[in-house]
């Protein structure tokens, strides 16, 4: 393999996808660690990105990741489930190249940026085929499966082809804001749902209401500043 990477070619990206399938869970962590570190670094979509992301939607059903790693010994660090890393990270790619971030690339470098930008458009051409991957598992008996499985599907979502999937997917973000406290995951759900034209409010507990007028009063405060940064925005 020769595709361009963070820091290189991907040569070592064949053995480490391949380990990923071991049925030995330390070694699948630490090949997932691998692989997944070579395609990853400032949000940006590489070369490498398309066929890495194609095949890690290929095994999510495979057995030794869909039914591996869920439990740990007691006194052990509790490892995380390949499966769940393997949906966050085709769910931080798919947001790192959703319309959003489409239409902040055209404001800064012209209509022009998707065309100029070919991994990008390659990763949004391909969103019908990994949505198909991960669309069974948002009803998985594991919750934190089914909602890692639904963060991934909102921005694979906003696909010409897929958007008749909205009204199944806001069902199962409701069932996500009834029963889950994770901040991360209720922002992503209660942020598709407004775009969606869905009114949230009550579905808004007290730290989400808390939490939208954090960011609200950051970005005023951000908005609002002329000067420099001394160190990074906690943000």
């Amino acid at each position: 393999m020769s595709l361009a990477t963070p820091c290189g070619t991907g040569e070592s990206l064949p053995t480490a996808l391949a380990r990923m399938l071991s049925p030995d869970p330390v070694v699948r962590s630490a090949a997932t660690d691998d692989a997944l570190r070579e395609v990853t670094h400032q949000n940006t979509i590489y070369e490498a990105t398309v066929p890495v992301a194609l095949y890690v939607a290929a095994i999510l059903h495979h057995p030794a990741v869909e039914a591996g790693d869920f439990g740990h010994d007691a006194g052990m660090p509790r490892r995380r489930p390949t499966l769940v890393r393997l949906l966050e990270w085709l769910s931080a790619t798919a947001y790192d190249a959703d319309d959003e971030c489409v239409a902040i690339g055209e404001r800064h470098c012209g209509k022009e940026f998707l065309d100029e930008y070919e991994e990008m458009r390659a990763f949004r051409d391909v969103r019908p085929a990994i949505f198909c991957a991960v669309h069974p598992f948002l009803g998985h008996d594991n919750a934190e499966v089914r909602d890692a499985a639904l963060v991934a599907a909102i921005p694979l979502a906003e696909h010409p082809v897929l958007t008749a999937h909205r009204a199944e997917l806001v069902g199962h973000a409701c069932h996500l804001l009834a029963t889950s406290t994770d901040r991360y995951n209720r922002d992503r759900v209660l942020s598709a749902m407004k775009a969606w034209g869905h009114d949230t409010r009550d579905l808004e507990n007290a730290a989400d209401i808390a939490a939208r007028e954090r960011y609200a009063r950051l970005k005023a405060e951000g908005d609002s500043w002329t000067g420099g940064y001394c160190e990074d925005p906690p943000f």
